[in-house]
């Protein structure tokens, strides 16, 4: 039996998707998003209205950028990430608008650095992402936060800086202390062992989801 064929991409009038820029098999690119030269959207992804993807970013398959969210080159999300509205992911270490001679600032004045968001991880509205920093599979960002280190996998951060206050499995549930150092999902029931400051997932499927 045949399969049938994918979906082509779909990018609503008023979208600016640059002729250079990949775009993924049923990824939809809503109204007033611009996706800039050289970058890549995998599969099923969906980018909402206003959303910016600067040049060369990289993204996965199955990921969401919501209404809003900027994401500067050289950003790079793995499969299933989330972005919530008006979320930031920077890419300056030294903003400036001008150089100390007072000259405007060019591209050669400046070396972008980029955010990496892992497997599965999460960025709540109007977050923001310092770079370089890399977010971890499964993380989970709260609303509002701002991210200066790396967040590690499976950990939920929140506040100004952001700090862990939590864990959290890939259904997106706060994981609930059984025993010390052993955690369980409250909707799926997977079980997770912490050790010294990591988090993994134990039985059937822990390997996969595990590590970096």
């Amino acid at each position: 039996m045949s399969r049938a064929p994918a979906s082509p991409p779909s990018v609503a009038p008023g979208a600016d998707v640059d002729p250079t820029a990949q775009v993924g098999e049923q990824t939809r690119v809503w109204h007033l998003a611009q996706v800039r030269e050289g970058a890549s959207l995998g599969r099923r992804c969906t980018v909402g209205r206003g959303a910016y993807v600067g040049p060369g970013v990289r993204v996965g398959d199955d990921c969401k950028l919501q209404n809003h969210a900027l994401v500067y080159e050289p950003a790079v999300l793995e499969d299933g990430v989330f972005v919530g509205p008006a979320a930031v992911l920077t890419n300056d270490l030294h903003p400036r608008a001008v150089t100390p001679e007072g000259r405007l600032k060019s591209a050669d004045d400046w070396t972008p650095v980029g955010v990496r968001l892992l497997r599965g991880a999460s960025v709540g509205a109007r977050a923001v992402c310092v770079a370089p920093v890399t977010v971890g599979r499964w993380a989970m960002v709260a609303a509002g936060a701002v991210v200066v280190r790396d967040v590690p996998d499976y950990a939920l951060v929140a506040g100004t800086p952001a700090r862990r206050v939590g864990w959290v499995g890939p259904a997106g549930r706060r994981l609930e202390e059984t025993r010390p150092g052993r955690f369980r999902c409250p909707a799926s029931g997977r079980e997770f062992e912490e050790l010294d400051g990591t988090l993994r997932p134990l039985g059937a499927g822990a390997e996969r989801g595990a590590g970096r």
